[in-house]
């Protein structure tokens, strides 16, 4: 099939490789020139395991190309997918001034029959817009062209967005046309061979099923949160609460790590957006804002563990090992550490900190500044540090030589804000270990 792919983000650049490695002639389109010509030169701009590779060899086979010409890319597609960003309004509502200016340029250049794909993550009404926004510049144009657009929300999470695009449990698409269930059966049959995965549903139900999947997950993990907290207060290791509630089939142990909050491009924005079309509706979302009030309360834990433990921050230097919202991605956005170090700056305190892939995002972000040191390694993030904190769960961060690290640290303080470690090991090498729910062993 011939498929453009408008937004080369996260979203649109895994699609459009992912849908190209099977054989579909693609082509992904952005108004960023420059993030064009890196693709052009074989560079991707984004971390994403196993991506670059994909992206290579797909453009050496002759199936993937790049543009930042609009037309072009209408023309080139017959399957025209969405997935430029709609990051938050003013008032956390999506802003979906991106997919209805791509809506706009479809309707100004197509001259034949497109089947428009929203990918981007949109609220509930959003394929209405789009279809009437095509419409409108039709209209302007004096011509009657027949188009379907329908809704395939992405359920991909960065660090695993090849294997969920590939190998995903569903693929939901938002349609009542055959004409249109017959063009996404041919477009995925690639990754529909082993059992039936399409499911095929309203436009407005598949357009609400991808905020309410990840309002559900926000809600385990600030429900965890929730559940480490008072944990602490009780004298109870939340490691075996979690043991035994996720051993309960109903439960399972998907999304129940406690910790220092949930972040990334997704989550935040997601359970804001459809707390705020909710009230638009006049219906209070009383849990979806206690999910939102949770998650920024944990993400100033770390920040209130030190203040506990150290006192006056003033003066102190830090060690952050971790910088990414996650492992295996090089994103910060709305990421635990960004709140951690903002506050520790406006104590006065000085961070060293290292990150596997992030280290580039985090200077892109902060710059360079006197308080901000980043390290080479996490051996040369803690050297000099009064203590350190944990803020991603890097693998090389799982294993440590205590003692050595006891050394390190001046006041010999580790926050745990993933749990990573056995406390009682740390504390026998002469560390004061806190975690997030951990019981204390000294």
């Amino acid at each position: 099939m011939h498929i453009s792919v408008f937004g080369t983000g996260y979203v649109g650049l895994v699609a459009g490789a992912c849908l190209a490695d099977v054989g579909h002639q693609v082509t992904c389109m952005d108004v960023n020139a420059e993030r064009i010509d890196q693709l052009k030169g074989g560079e991707v701009p984004i971390f994403e395991p196993g991506l670059s590779t994909i992206v290579a060899h797909n453009v050496a086979a002759g199936r993937l190309r790049f543009t930042a010409d609009a037309a072009q890319a209408v023309a080139d597609g017959e399957l025209l997918f969405i997935a430029v960003g709609t990051p938050p309004d003013e008032d956390g509502s999506a802003d979906l001034r991106y997919v209805l200016e791509v809506a706009r340029t479809i309707g100004q250049h197509m001259d034949s029959y497109k089947l428009v794909i929203d990918k981007s993550t949109v609220p509930v009404g959003t394929a209405e817009k789009v279809h009437a926004a095509i419409s409108d510049v039709l209209e302007q144009r004096g011509v009657s062209l027949a188009f379907d657009v329908c809704s395939n929300p992405e359920f991909m999470k960065e660090g695993a967005a090849i294997d969920d695009f590939t190998r995903g449990a569903r693929i939901i698409v938002g349609t009542e046309s055959e004409r249109v269930k017959a063009h996404m059966q041919e477009c995925y049959a690639p990754y529909n061979r082993n059992h039936e995965k399409l499911m095929f549903m309203s436009v407005r139900a598949a357009e609400l099923t991808k905020y309410a999947a990840n309002a559900m997950l926000a809600t385990k993990i600030s429900f965890m949160n929730e559940i480490a907290n008072l944990a602490e207060r009780l004298e109870v290791d939340v490691e075996d609460v979690r043991r035994g509630i996720g051993s309960d089939p109903r439960i399972g142990y998907h999304f129940i790590y406690p910790g220092c909050g949930y972040g990334g491009s997704c989550f935040p924005k997601d359970v804001q957006a459809l707390e705020r079309a909710a009230r638009q509706l006049g219906y209070t979302p009383e849990l979806l804002s206690a999910v939102e009030s949770v998650n920024l309360r944990q993400k100033q834990t770390l920040f209130t563990k030190l203040q506990d433990n150290l006192g006056s921050l003033s003066g102190k230097t830090i060690a952050v090992w971790g910088l990414a919202f996650k492992p295996n991605t090089d994103d910060m956005r709305e990421a635990p550490s960004r709140t951690l170090m903002e506050a520790l700056w406006q104590a006065g305190a000085k961070v060293q900190a290292f990150d596997p892939e992030a280290m580039t995002e985090c200077r892109r972000i902060y710059g360079e500044r006197d308080d901000l040191m980043l390290a080479g390694d996490r051996i040369q993030a803690v050297k000099g540090a009064d203590a350190l904190v944990i803020c991603t769960e890097w693998k090389e961060f799982r294993s440590v030589d205590f003692d050595w690290l006891a050394d390190q640290l001046a006041e010999k303080v580790v926050i745990d804000g993933r749990n990573l470690y056995t406390p009682s090991a740390v504390e026998e090498a002469g560390l004061r270990y806190i975690g997030v729910g951990r019981k204390r062993y000294s």
